[in-house]
Order: C-alpha cells, then structure tokens, then sequence
C-alpha cells in the first residue's frame, strides 16, 4: 500500500533539498527523490501485480508538480487496468530502437545493395553504371527519403523525365530501384509491394519501351567492302588495331576481344574458349580460329605482367579502354563501329552463304530461343561454325575489284 503524505505545495517542493525520497501528496506513492549530488527527479511508488515498482517521471523542476502529479494518476490508472507502465515504456523504447535501426534512406539502401552484390557482377564498372545511374537520376528524388516512404508516386516522379527521351536508360533505372526496394523488403526495412515493379503496375502508368524507345543504330560496313578494309587495317600499327582485326575476324564483341586471355587460347586446336562470366549472355562460348586469326596471334608478343592477348602499354599492363577500337576506326577516317562488323558479317553470311541461320546466330554468340534447336545446336555446330568462320575469313582476305556499294549504312545487330 502506497503511504499517504501530506499534500505540499510548489513552494514547498522547491525547498526540498536533503538527500533521501521526499512523498508530496495528491497522489499516493508520488514522491521527490533528491540524489546526494543535489539532482532532483519525481518518482512513483506503486505496487503493480505483486511487484513493487519505482515509476521515474521526469525530473524537477522541468518536471513541474502539478505535471508529476497528472502523470501519477495517469500510471495509476493504467495500473487498474493491468498494464505495467514500466514494461510499457521498456516496450516503446525498445521499438523505437528497432524503428530507427530500419529507418534507413534509399540512398543508403542502395549502397548496402551494390556493396552486396558487387563481388558477383562481371567487373567494377558495373557496380559503377549502377551508382552513377541512381546518383544522377534517383537521389535527388528519393535518396534521401527513409526507403520504407518511397511510394509510386516518387518512382513516376523519377521515370516520366527520361522515360520518352533516354528511354533505355530508364528502364534499366527502374529495374535497378526495382532491385534495391526488393532487397529493402527482404533485409525488412520495407514492407507491402514494390512501388517500382514494371508487369501489373507501372506497365499502367507508362507506354512500353518498345513503342517510345528510338533504335540504336550500330553503324557497319557494307560486307562487300570488308577486304578493303581488312587490308586497310593491316597497316595501321598498335594494339588496338589487332584487337580489331581479331574482333572482326572472330566476330566477338569488343568486350570479349579486349579481355581475352592466352589462357583461354588453344592454338594446337584452333579454339578460343571465352568462359561464362565475360559472356553477355554467362554461357561459355568457343569461337574456331581461321587460320588467319591463328596467324595473327603468332605474331604477338606475349607481354611481362600479364596475361592479356591485347593489353595496353601502361607500366602496369591492363585491358584496352572501351574506346581503342573505336578510337582506331575515327583514325582510320571511318565511322563506324566495332560492333557493326557483327551486322557485316551476318549479312555476308545470310546473303552470300547457305549457313542455317541457327550456325549464324550461334557464331555470333546469340541465343536461340527455341530450346529445342539450341540444344541440337550445342550438339552439331561446332565443326560448321568452324567452316563459316574460315570462309568468313577468306572473304575478308579477298579485295574486290569493283565497287559501287555505299561503305556505310546502318543496322541494327545485336
């Protein structure tokens, strides 16, 4: 039972002073506990369930008496109701800690996303679009918005600006807040749909890409001028020129060009073995050699520091930047693109050969979508892409005499 004080007023209060617990009255069990440093604080001592609880209320004076005494009644009524206001207050701190612990930005969202998936992607350039993509066009919306706020709205808000100009760029863009608002869900700092999912949802809200997006158009050489050019090439010194050569001769793309390795060479078979994870499409892809390109390797030097077929004349030999081969081509008074001699040869292939189209899809790497011919291409092509690659090769080897084609059109290979 608490005991009952006389009921003092302010005044009073403001002169208790002596170290000890000093009851004040009006509600039974309030009390002033005064600390030997001198420290003032209001307690309330009352019996809840079988347990005797000291309530801390605040202390004085920015605690007034008549502020103690309300909250006093308050906790006695919650007592008669069965609610132990210590444990109550215990709970509140506990899952505001806990609210805080998930209240994280977007921003700080996506950090955590790339830095635990970046150790997966194929280089660090990759983890690079994916910062600088979200910098440039998501932060200043939402990067500093708790990532448990982020709603459709600020999504359209983010995509509407870019969807019909740089239509490509936004998609990836969706897929990558689609990402980091997924991951946010998981690790529980969000909870409900994600407000940037594409099917069912922002396919309402915004036209398909197909139908706004402008076609990137791969400049490329007219197939019947590629032994001119071959020959042209030739001739022009320095790394990034074999690269090239190699690329045209292999059609690969300059990725898979600029990171090769002798390792994944076998010159006795005639093979170059691009493993899975430098593949756009994370296949393993062997590409058969034309003697022309075995010829070419032949004469490289094999650098110190590396193992790189095609590396560039740093102290510290790394891979050829994305530009050499392009770099080249504009040296060369060309404009066109490394990728477009991909286009060159699959329109000397479906127009002057009798290849199946799936031999020619397989040499360029791409992926038949009938699962059925895929398998029975992985079985059976090899030794025909190795004949296509050959006759591609003397094709490029032979110059034609005459030529009224225009040198430069446009496609659109992938």
């Amino acid at each position: 039972m608490a005991r009952k004080a006389k009921e003092l007023s302010a005044l009073e209060v403001n002169r208790l002073t002596a170290p000890g617990l000093h009851f004040v009255g009006g509600v039974a069990g309030l009390s002033l506990q005064v600390s030997a440093s001198g420290a003032r604080s209001w307690i309330l001592r009352a019996t809840v369930g079988t347990r005797r609880r000291d309530i801390g209320l605040g202390g004085f004076p920015d605690v007034t008496l008549a502020g103690a005494r309300e909250a006093a009644r308050a906790a006695r009524n919650k007592i008669k109701e069965g609610i132990d206001p210590v444990d109550e207050s215990k709970a509140k701190r506990s899952a505001l800690v806990a609210s805080q612990a998930a209240a994280i930005t977007f921003g700080e969202a996506a950090a955590k996303f790339i830095a635990a998936h970046e150790a997966g992607w194929k280089n660090a350039k990759h983890a690079a679009q994916w910062t600088s993509t979200l910098e440039t066009y998501a932060f200043p919306t939402i990067g500093k918005i708790r990532v448990s706020d982020v709603e459709t709205a600020h999504v359209i808000t983010i995509l509407e600006k870019i969807w019909t100009t740089k239509t490509e760029t936004a998609s990836r863009l969706r897929g990558r807040i689609e990402s980091v608002l997924d991951w946010a869900t998981v690790r529980g700092y969000r909870k409900g749909e994600n407000p940037a999912r594409w099917k069912g949802h922002l396919d309402m809200l915004l036209p398909a890409r197909a139908k706004v997006q402008k076609v990137e158009h791969h400049a490329a050489l007219d197939y019947r001028e590629a032994g001119a050019f071959m020959a042209e090439l030739a001739k022009v010194e320095g790394m990034g020129a074999r690269a090239l050569e190699f690329a045209i001769l292999t059609v690969a793309r300059s990725g898979e060009v600029r990171g090769a390795t002798w390792a994944e060479i076998d010159e006795k078979a005639g093979i170059w073995t691009i493993p899975a994870g430098r593949m756009k499409a994370e296949k393993e892809h062997r590409i058969p050699l034309a003697s022309t390109a075995l010829a070419l390797l032949a004469k490289l030097p094999r650098i110190a520091g590396t193992d790189l077929i095609f590396p560039n004349s740093n102290e510290k030999p790394s891979a050829l930047s994305d530009m050499t081969l392009t770099a080249v081509l504009r040296r060369m008074g060309r404009q066109v693109t490394a990728h477009g001699f991909r286009s060159t040869f699959r329109d000397w292939a479906g127009e002057t050969t009798a290849y199946p189209r799936e031999v020619i899809e397989h040499a360029l790497a791409h992926q038949l979508k009938d699962k059925a011919e895929a398998a029975y291409a992985r079985g059976t092509l090899f030794d025909k892409r190795r004949r296509l690659m050959a006759d591609w090769a003397k094709h490029c080897a032979t110059v034609a005499t005459t030529s009224s084609v225009t040198a430069i059109r446009s496609n659109t290979a992938a």
